[in-house]
């Protein structure tokens, strides 16, 4: 059960940081997926700068420089925090992606992607609106917008040149090693009679039985279909629901892409022969199908290769685009990489964030998390997304401009290619 009022130190000494400090240095060392620290001079780095570090004596601000050491890796998923988690990036404290933009002449957060069934959206905030405070604290355009959770907090933002004052109520998350507030996971609806949308912005759970099952029936309601729009704008990333959406793009069993940790790649592998997933258990009940992976996987290294399920053919097999944005990440990534390696849709819109890799939580201390990763993800082509994202078939940007008058020009593109008649 998770505690609801965990709470920030108000005063750290300085055993207690030279302490939290080395087990976060410790941690890195042993765990950290790459021994090469990703080509950086990490450990020279932490060395040079634990003295400066350790002298901070304010909490918050010890917390943001060694925050700021870790982010020096280079990679996603990673980071330093405490985990009275009042420092969340808005896309997952409350599901609303922000973007910089220029509004009324001055460079601003703007909401781009506005996520159903999240904090934001429930709160009655609109795309579009630029952000100006949060609590009585002014934005500044230079820093990602962060936001408290397990509270409510007043937002101030503009919409339609009117300031608007608006109170979020931002839940706890259920984990502290991955704090995020659930929106509506997917969402569809015809475009047309023959033209289907669904919509998937994260995959919540490990195992993801329930959103499995969410996706099974919006793709039974659109089996009518002679074509799809998969829009994972946006998308927050996830667990193991993803192989179930991977799979509803093909009608056959095809290699998808594995994880490897630091200790298997070390001592080598083939891929050919690392553990399979295939195959979601979501004709059994949750606990048992839980039950049913952990015999198959638990106390095991956890590289493994993924295969689609199989789910045999359907009307709109081969007629599908995916929209993606910068800021669909880590599960949303697997599945464009996916979708584009093997031919099955094309990729309209941005180039995605470039965030795919599994991240892990350790407690280093004080309430303190270290979020590293401790495992790559490789294609099956081979090919790795961390640091530059996957390319549209057809780049189509998000435009302010024409958002303001109500067209979503990626949508538009989409259907065209769809229906290009």
């Amino acid at each position: 059960m998770l505690k609801r009022d965990v709470q920030p130190p108000r005063k750290l000494d300085r055993n207690q940081r030279e302490t939290i400090f080395d087990a976060t240095v410790k941690k890195i060392t042993r765990q950290y997926f790459d021994p090469n620290f990703n080509g950086t001079e990490w450990p020279f780095l932490a060395e040079k700068s634990k003295l400066d570090i350790t002298a901070i004596d304010n909490p918050e601000g010890f917390e943001l420089a060694v925050h700021d050491l870790v982010r020096k890796l280079g990679t996603s998923h990673t980071g330093f925090f405490h985990q009275s988690v009042r420092r969340v990036p808005g896309r997952l404290a409350i599901g609303a992606t922000f973007t910089r933009a220029i509004t009324e002449g001055q460079r601003a957060w703007v909401i781009q992607d506005l996520h159903a069934g999240g904090p934001a959206d429930l709160a009655g905030l609109k795309r579009l609106d630029t952000l100006l405070a949060i609590g009585e604290k002014p934005v500044s355009p230079d820093v990602q917008p962060m936001f408290p959770m397990g509270t409510e907090m007043t937002v101030h933002v503009r919409r339609a040149s009117k300031e608007h004052t608006t109170v979020v109520s931002i839940p706890a998350p259920r984990s502290r090693k991955q704090p995020y507030a659930e929106p509506q996971a997917v969402t569809w609806k015809h475009l047309t009679a023959r033209l289907g949308y669904i919509k998937v912005t994260i995959f919540p759970g490990l195992l993801g039985l329930d959103v499995a099952r969410e996706i099974d029936a919006a793709f039974q309601n659109l089996s009518s279909c002679d074509a799809l729009v998969l829009d994972l704008r946006g998308h927050l990333g996830g667990g193991l629901g993803v192989l179930r959406l991977m799979s509803h793009l093909t009608p056959d069993r095809l290699p998808i892409g594995y994880t490897v940790t630091r200790k298997r790649a070390e001592i080598g592998y083939d891929k050919e022969t690392l553990p399979s997933l295939d195959c979601l258990p979501t004709n059994l009940s949750n606990p048992l199908g839980v039950t049913t992976m952990l015999m198959r996987f638990a106390g095991r290294d956890p590289s493994v290769r993924l295969l689609s399920e199989g789910l045999g053919p359907k009307r709109w097999h081969g007629n599908v685009v995916i929209l993606v944005n910068e800021h669909t990440v880590s599960a949303g990534e697997m599945v464009s990489a996916f979708a584009a390696e093997n031919g099955l849709a094309k990729i309209v819109g941005t180039e995605t964030a470039g965030r795919l890799i599994p991240g892990s939580g350790f407690n280093v201390g004080c309430g303190y998390m270290l979020i590293i990763p401790k495992a790559a993800y490789i294609t099956w082509s081979g090919q790795r997304f961390e640091g530059r994202g996957v390319l549209p078939d057809i780049e189509v940007p998000w435009s302010i401009e024409a958002a303001e008058i109500g067209t979503d020009q990626q949508l538009e593109v989409a259907t065209k290619v769809l229906s290009p008649e």
